[in-house]
């Protein structure tokens, strides 16, 4: 009988242990960062956008959204209410970066322009925003150490003129020079697991 009554008090316990950990934020996921993992594929895959990379950092105390650790695992809130709440934070925040970037380039190029319209058509402009997603989250003012804008490309690649439609000319001609087009580009990046 004593022991029946130990199993049964080590259970209550367990199962309110257990709903107490469990039912702290039903909204909430824990999520381990994996290799070839960035905040914009995360926030892409469980927010469907990669817009709520500032939200994931702010919960998270990430101070760096470019440097997240393999194997660290994140929180991440998807309540609807705190959604909204983000797109509109993300929606200033992004937009306050756009300026300081757009201040930052008419210094030093005069070609500032921050939005650009692709030629490319199909599968090729498919292909094409799949790469930007997954460099920058789409980006022309992401930076990431040495790479810049929205195809991570080098300054010396850029010659220092960081404007969208230099970002397109020098992405398109480096992808034709080495892939041949942006569907064998990504066809390799997949193939080798880059992505």
């Amino acid at each position: 009988m004593k022991i029946f009554k130990s199993l049964a008090l080590s259970a209550v316990a367990l199962v309110g242990f257990v709903a107490y950990t469990g039912t702290a934020n039903a909204d909430e996921i824990n999520y381990t960062i994996k290799a070839n993992d960035t905040l914009s594929s995360i926030a892409q895959e469980y927010f469907g956008s990669s817009d709520y990379v500032n939200r994931i950092a702010t919960d998270n105390n990430i101070s760096n959204v470019n440097l997240i650790y393999v194997g660290e695992t994140l929180v991440l809130n998807t309540d609807a209410s705190a959604t909204v709440a983000q797109t509109t934070a993300t929606a200033a925040s992004t937009s306050q970066a756009a300026t300081t970037q757009t201040t930052q380039t008419t210094q030093t190029t005069t070609q500032s322009t921050t939005t650009y319209s692709s030629t490319a058509t199909g599968s090729e402009a498919e292909a094409k925003e799949w790469i930007a997603n997954k460099e920058s989250g789409g980006s022309y003012t992401a930076t990431n150490g040495q790479y810049i804008g929205r195809y991570q490309l080098t300054s010396s690649y850029l010659n220092g003129d960081y404007s969208a439609a230099n970002q397109e000319k020098v992405a398109n001609a480096y992808v034709l020079s080495r892939y041949g087009s942006w569907t064998a580009a990504k066809a390799f990046w997949l193939a080798n697991g880059w992505y």
